[in-house]
């Protein structure tokens, strides 16, 4: 399977400035694998220190920090010489190993010509070592995300339609444009975790799917009780537990109520954090207003909240895939949860921070906003063939927008200031409006 952050790798390879890379994410998303296949491309060698299988390899850490002495003391572990733009050092699991993070300080000021990337959930490059500085500034950092829609389809359905898809021929998309819904139906279900898609490519089983996600979701689990405090353990797992019944409301704008009775947001702001941090969970804030320099406008009182990956969250509310794979009631799904989570996850990884925005009276609402070109384009989600765009209307006028993006089941269309984007190409945002 291929993935889009390659290309990311291999800049981050040829970048003359280069630091020390952090890969981070979520578990489950790939980075180990995607870090082989990087070095075995691109590299004459590699070595690799798991840090959480080898207990023993943390120990290089120990004592000085000088970059050459812990490439010597690898060198022995390994059996292997490592050179300077032909080896390339991956420290996985990195926050498992006491001052692992902080040696890539020194690997960026005194071993610069080393290749160096280190791989870690978001919960323990967060939570760092106790006593253990950051190396701020002196890394680069990469988020590996579940594959979303375009590598879906390269990986179960092959180059040509995912090739298309990127080149945005909409034309020609439109003449296969059953076997594109078709194709997102099957991404509804099996989303973008790695092992979930390869399963799916090679036995075309979507309750095999489920099942590994089932395993997934236990795995994330495992690590709540294994990382967090014992203090918010029970509110993280509640809030966890809440994410599909949180996106089924026809507000999905988060209600502590709806986690606990009675709940307010101080109890549950540290247990919020915590599977962010861990990548579960993302936050997007609403909007106080729809205009230029966007983040300035975020009110983080209010906010949705989204899972890390649509599968994940079918899984989570127990939808059955083979009931909803016929006709188009997945897309409907209680309330389009699963359209909004999808666009959600399609405009986070086309480089987005989305937004969404609810007038005072909340007689309007776009579901997200993004900044493009020192322009603010606001986003309307519908699940079926619904054309009604009144919000967005209502949003135009008021922050006078000339562009805003419709996305549904229905064709490609460009009426001027309205877009209508098909779900299917939601991630090429970018090249569309």
């Amino acid at each position: 399977m291929q993935r889009d952050t390659m290309q990311e790798l291999i800049t981050w390879k040829n970048r003359p400035n280069r630091k020390p890379l952090i890969v981070q994410g979520a578990r489950q998303t790939g980075k180990t694998w995607l870090i082989k296949h990087f070095a075995q491309a691109e590299f004459d060698d590699y070595v690799l220190l798991d840090f959480m299988y080898d207990t023993q390899a943390r120990s290089i850490f120990d004592g000085s920090l000088d970059p050459r002495r812990i490439i010597k003391l690898i060198e022995l572990r390994s059996g292997k010489t490592i050179t300077p733009g032909k080896t390339l050092i991956v420290f996985d699991e990195i926050q498992e190993a006491p001052h692992g993070l902080t040696s890539l300080k020194y690997f960026c000021e005194q071993a610069p010509e080393y290749h160096v990337i280190a791989a870690g959930s978001y919960m323990g490059i967060a939570l760092r070592n106790e006593g253990e500085s950051f190396p701020v500034g002196k890394v680069d950092k990469i988020t590996l995300r579940p594959m979303g829609f375009v590598e879906f389809i390269r990986a179960i359905d092959g180059d040509p339609l995912a090739d298309a898809l990127q080149a945005t021929d909409m034309q020609l998309l439109s003449e296969v444009e059953d076997k594109l819904v078709q194709k997102l139906k099957e991404y509804y279900i099996v989303g973008g975790m790695p092992e979930v898609v390869d399963t799916y490519r090679r036995t075309n089983d979507l309750a095999e799917a489920r099942r590994l996600q089932t395993g997934i979701l236990e795995s994330y689990d495992a690590d709540f009780a294994k990382h967090a405090p014992s203090r918010i353990l029970e509110r993280m797992r509640l809030t966890w537990a809440s994410l599909p019944g949180q996106l089924a409301k026809e507000n999905k704008k988060f209600v502590y109520g709806a986690v606990r009775p009675g709940a307010r947001a101080r109890d549950f702001e540290e247990s919020l954090q915590w599977l962010a941090n861990y990548g579960a969970t993302h936050k997007v804030p609403r909007a106080s207003a729809l205009r230029v320099l966007l983040a300035s406008y975020e009110d983080m009182s209010a906010f949705k909240l989204f899972c890390c990956d649509i599968g994940l969250l079918g899984a989570q509310a127990g939808l059955n895939p083979a009931v909803i794979m016929n006709g188009s009631e997945l897309f409907t799904e209680f309330k389009g949860a699963l359209t909004e989570q999808y666009v959600e996850q399609e405009l986070r990884l086309a480089g987005y921070a989305p937004v969404y925005w609810s007038s005072e009276n909340g007689n309007a609402e776009t579901d997200f906003a993004i900044p493009s070109n020192n322009k603010v384009i606001p986003i309307e989600v519908k699940a079926a063939e619904n054309l009604r765009s009144k919000s967005l209307k209502a949003a135009a006028d008021k922050f006078k927008l000339d562009r805003c993006v419709r996305t549904s089941l229905s064709s490609f269309r460009d009426e001027g200031w309205l877009v209508n984007i098909p779900l299917w190409a939601i991630g090429q945002i970018d090249k569309l409006v």
